[in-house]
């Protein structure tokens, strides 16, 4: 008997890349262009993997909508200008041999699932070299917000797998509760922005704390 695909989805800020200090200047930067003060880097980690309007609408609830469109658009202008500047997250320790190593698997897809926009996840792919990587890539430009499952539906369609053979890999609540949503198993990783105790109470059915670990785990759970 043949085995079935299988579908690893990965989340980007936190979990492929260590992008938070990144996203925390781009944030104090647009803020002090509109003249309100920024959010701390702990608020600040606590929505990344959002969307962006959702992102800002917690970081700042009681703004006008005219603010929060202005901090949408200026946000992206100054992300945009760091990008073309060379500014690029680095990839968490021991992504890359990860990677490298489920890609042998030929009965194994892999894809990401990312608050990213288009332009923002090309760009971080095309740093890294990892443009071939992935089969589906699905943006936030495309989809709500996580945690709506609306990402992880589009890649069980696109591959052809069942979500019964499907694990969703991320750092947030975020991540978990979508994993959950779309019926795939949700693994959570330690590295990220949010907090292990919370990961579990947002329905992750594993936790690593490495690269290693998150090989050897599916590895077992695919056998």
């Amino acid at each position: 008997m043949s085995q079935p695909l299988r579908l690893a989805v990965f989340d980007v800020d936190g979990t492929l890349v260590d992008s938070q200090h990144h996203i925390a200047a781009a944030m104090a930067q647009t803020y002090a262009a509109e003249g309100l003060d920024s959010p701390p880097l702990e608020q600040v980690r606590g929505i990344i993997g959002l969307s962006l309007p959702h992102a800002m609408r917690q970081l700042s609830p009681d703004l006008t909508d005219a603010q929060y469109d202005a901090l949408v658009e200026g946000y992206k202008a100054t992300f945009r200008n760091k990008r073309e500047a060379g500014q690029s997250a680095p990839l968490y320790t021991g992504i890359r041999d990860l990677l490298d190593g489920l890609a042998q698997d030929d009965h194994l897809l892999l894809g990401v699932a990312t608050g990213k926009s288009r332009r923002g996840l090309d760009a971080m792919l095309r740093v890294h070299g990892l443009e071939k990587m992935f089969v589906t890539a699905q943006v936030a430009d495309d989809h709500p917000s996580k945690p709506h499952p609306s990402m992880l539906h589009a890649t069980l369609s696109e591959t052809g797998v069942e979500p019964q053979h499907g694990v969703m890999i991320g750092d947030t609540t975020f991540d978990m509760e979508m994993g959950c949503a779309a019926g795939m198993v949700s693994i959570g990783v330690s590295w990220g922005y949010h907090d292990v105790d919370r990961l579990r109470a947002a329905g992750a059915a594993h936790i690593v704390d490495d690269t290693v670990a998150l090989g050897a785990l599916l590895t077992e759970l695919w056998g």
